[in-house]
């Protein structure tokens, strides 16, 4: 049975959403995340969680997928947790700079390469890939065989990023096929990361009293 998290102290810790005072945004990769993708279980599963919904899943614009994300962050009441896999990945990396103020941190889970020779003709596109540093914490998670893009490509993006490299075994391309479930040690990584993006949440102001309920001495 598939159950939401309401409370983050189950992971550990303080809890991954402590107060909830980031908006996690789900920006899924070329053709969408299926139902058994961990990106769609954790979508039911965080509060206040959405998805980037884009126009052509199967026929990919790079120009209009960034967009469609920059729409998503500006959008955002709080800062911005983007949580993203393969493709995705690319297009958060190549968020809009006047944007970059608005998220606290990125999950980048499996970046697809698609300037490797055997790219399909589709993604050429989104090449060149940005691989500007990144003001905000992330974090690339890579697999020893994905198929879509080599170890050593993924661990030359995170450091062009400035991003923490985790690397897992034998899990391809980190997506349903790789039999992940709900994935709770990605959740866990993403409790990681979202205690050191904290820095970025700016506390509310402290309330001052109206001029008018103040009371004044006189000399």
């Amino acid at each position: 049975m598939q159950k939401r998290i309401y409370s983050f102290a189950l992971l550990g810790g303080r809890g991954i959403m402590a107060a909830m005072r980031l908006q996690p945004i789900i920006v899924p990769g070329w053709k969408d995340s299926g139902p058994g993708h961990w990106q769609s279980q954790w979508e039911t599963m965080l509060p206040q969680a959405v998805r980037v919904r884009q126009r052509d899943w199967e026929n990919p614009v790079c120009a209009e997928w960034i967009a469609t994300l920059a729409a998503e962050v500006e959008r955002a009441r709080t800062p911005a947790l983007l949580i993203a896999h393969s493709l995705g990945c690319l297009v958060s990396a190549a968020l809009p700079v006047p944007l970059w103020h608005k998220v606290a941190g990125a999950l980048l889970v499996a970046p697809a390469d698609v300037e490797r020779p055997d790219a399909p003709e589709c993604l050429r596109g989104f090449a060149p890939i940005a691989r500007r540093p990144l003001p905000f914490q992330t974090v690339v998670v890579a697999s020893d065989d994905d198929p879509y893009c080599a170890l050593a490509r993924a661990r030359g993006f995170a450091q062009d990023w400035g991003s923490r490299l985790v690397v897992l075994r034998g899990a391809g391309h980190i997506n349903a096929d790789s039999g992940l479930g709900q994935w709770p040690d990605g959740l866990k990584l993403l409790g990681a990361l979202r205690r050191r993006a904290s820095w970025r949440v700016t506390p509310p102001p402290a309330r001052i009293a109206p001029i008018g309920s103040r009371t004044f001495s006189q000399a």
